[in-house]
Formats: structure tokens, sequence, C-alpha cells
């Protein structure tokens, strides 16, 4: 029987919310939103497979990676390479420092990258288009193991019971699955059991 590995944008959702998480991966509910079209309208420039150069740095856009020993998989926006050092970049389309998803993701695509090139890399980038700025995200020891531990909570979980809507208002305004979650309402129903 051949191994499932998790793709790392759902390690993006799983710590976002894990019930978002288990109706995207487990259920397969999608749902545009203005969210998700912004997004995909950003990453029109960079979903191609290029590489190219600006002065000593390589840039290797739309990378597939994996890693056989955490069992995740999926495609970085691009890796950045000068002098031997990679720095693996991602695109968003919101504000920097508002969910450490955004960091979990970038750093399972940095535990694959070691894996296969043999390097330790440091640090991770990510592009933050609401505020055109790049936030650097160090790969420590506790982002590491919290990483890893995300990755195998997400994937046990595939086995278990929708878990319940999460109460934080923002995170849910700004979520596509809002009308299939419906957080509210199960909530409310809940209170009344």
């Amino acid at each position: 029987m051949s191994a499932t590995y998790l793709p790392l944008s759902y390690l993006n959702a799983w710590e976002y919310c894990h019930r978002r998480f288990y109706l995207e991966y487990e259920l397969g509910e999608m749902k545009v939103n203005e969210h998700i079209l912004m997004g995909t309208h950003l990453h029109r420039n960079i979903d191609e497979e290029t590489v190219r150069q600006e002065g000593e740095t390589t840039i290797y856009q739309q990378q597939w990676v994996w890693s056989d020993r955490l069992l995740i998989s999926g495609i970085i926006d691009a890796v950045e390479e000068t002098h031997g050092q990679l720095v693996p970049l991602e695109y968003k389309k919101g504000r920097m420092g508002k969910h450490l998803s955004d960091h979990f993701q970038l750093c399972g695509a940095a535990l694959c990258l070691e894996e296969r090139t043999g390097k330790t890399i440091e640090y991770g980038e990510i592009f933050y288009h609401a505020n055109r700025r790049r936030e650097q995200v160090p790969f420590t020891t506790e982002l590491r193991a919290k990483t890893e531990a995300a990755i195998a909570n997400a994937q046990a979980a595939t086995a278990k019971a929708m878990p319940a809507p999460i109460t934080h208002k923002t995170k849910c305004s700004a979520c596509s699955l809002t009308e299939i979650c419906l957080p509210k309402e199960v909530l409310a129903l809940q209170s009344i059991s």
C-alpha cells in the first residue's frame, strides 16, 4: 500500500482552522470567494515553472518539494539560491503577521528542501501583497518542532470525526467555507443540546 502525502497547502489550512482542513482535505469541499480570487490573481505571474537570474541570485519558481520522512509534498512559489544558500519564498495576498499558518507551510517546504538537498535552511521569506513587504521567518528549533507536530496531527485527524467550529470571528469571516461550515449555526445548536 502506498503512503499518502499531505499537501503543504493543507498544512496551512490545518493551522488556520482544523474544521476548514477537514472540510477541504477529507470531504473535498471548495468554494471560491473574493480572497481566493485575489490570491489566484496575484499568483498569475509566478504560477509557471521557470529559472531566472537576478544578480548573484538564481530564482527557481514553482518548485515541487516533498519529504518521504514526514509524508508531505507540494509546490513552493519560489526558491532563491545565493552562494549555495537556499531561501524558500511564498507569496500571500494578506497582511504580515496575521496568521502563523503561513509560517508552518513555509517551514514544511523548508523541511522538504532540506531532505532533498542535504542543506540546512536557516530561514525563509513570505511576501505579503497587502503590505508589499517580505517577512523573514527564521526556522527555529521551536518552529520546526511545531511544524512537525502539526503535520502529524493533521495526518491523524483524517481518520477522526469533523472538528467543532472555532469561535474566531475574524478567521470565519474571511473563510471561503463559512456557508458550508456554518460555524455560528452549529455552535448555536450545540449550545441548546
